[in-house]
């Protein structure tokens, strides 16, 4: 499948958004069983610095990185969003 290709790519870009204002962490979830799919987990400070990386800084940075880059690994992604529960 495309795993390593894709394991490969999140490598080159592991610390792509380390300085963007609330980020807090970055994973890659590999499926081990009864899935193929990957996750993509990061965590923010808030949800306003989520949001706006999201409509202002990723697209931008995705925009820019079109030219002369290799086909798309995937052919689509959900966005799924969460918040950890307080258990206190």
């Amino acid at each position: 499948g495309a795993g390593p290709e894709l394991e490969k790519r999140f490598a080159a870009r592991k610390h792509a958004v380390d300085q963007e204002p609330g980020f807090e962490g970055f994973q890659l979830l590999r499926p081990t069983a009864g899935e193929d799919r990957y996750f993509v987990v990061t965590t923010w400070a808030s949800e306003e610095d989520f949001q706006r990386w999201r409509d202002g800084r990723m697209p931008a940075a995705h925009a820019a990185e079109q030219g002369g880059r290799p086909a798309p690994v995937t052919t689509g992604a959900d966005l799924l969003e969460f918040e950890v529960v307080d258990l206190g």
